[in-house]
């Protein structure tokens, strides 16, 4: 199921590689429009570089459930012996794995565009490498409950940011607070945030999926 789902994100639309061209393009075009001015980049940089991989996730987002409501593979899934929870929780690792893990390991390259020192680029990597998961848990949610609506990739996002400005909160501020020579604890509040959604994510999304195929 996991190296379906890896396919499917990879082939159908192309929406992970998408996610990562957006996410490098965002990354490129910031720099050239905020001048050369590096400690202004550096002091910017962890938000904007948040900010463009919460958005990049959210492009691989309206196909996790949705080719498969489509063409009616999300029935016979549904009536497999795996459960929906199952289900839901393997969609989310294939997200992540597709999006937010290439994203991860993109940031310290774009990091060095910022001009952020070494300390601050490994701590945006491993904000990022802690934070991506919930996206992707809160995106499946989100997901799960928009199956059935009509153009319902344009209502996901306005469903999701609200609740992922917490991750860039805490993911930003983590690099803020090496930059500024603190210690803010934002990484333990992001790994929290993060490892609460993981966990219950699989239950709501198979919840709002069994909703959408009931009715």
């Amino acid at each position: 199921m996991l190296w379906r789902e890896l396919r499917l994100a990879t082939r159908a639309g192309g929406s992970a590689l998408l996610a990562v061209a957006f996410f490098i393009a965002v990354a490129t075009l910031v720099p050239l429009g905020v001048g050369v001015d590096l400690r202004l980049l550096a002091r910017v940089g962890a938000g904007i570089l948040w900010v463009a991989a919460v958005l990049a996730a959210l492009l691989a987002l309206d196909r996790l459930f949705q080719a498969d409501w489509e063409d009616g593979s999300l029935d016979l899934i549904a009536l497999s012996p795996l459960p929906l929870e199952t289900v839901s929780a393997i969609k989310i690792v294939a997200h992540w794995l597709t999006t937010g893990l290439p994203l991860t390991m993109l940031a310290p390259v774009l990091g060095l565009m910022f001009g952020l020192p070494a300390a601050a680029t490994w701590t945006l990597t491993l904000s990022l490498l802690i934070g991506t998961p919930g996206i992707s848990g809160l995106g499946a949610i989100a997901a799960g409950l928009t199956l059935s609506i009509r153009r319902g990739g344009l209502i996901l996002p306005l469903l999701v940011l609200p609740l992922l400005a917490p991750v860039v909160i805490f993911g930003a501020g983590a690099v803020q607070a090496v930059l500024d020579g603190l210690s803010n604890g934002a990484l333990l509040f992001l790994g929290a945030f993060s490892l609460a959604v993981v966990c219950l994510s699989p239950f709501v999304t198979a919840a709002a999926v069994r909703l959408n195929l009931a009715g």
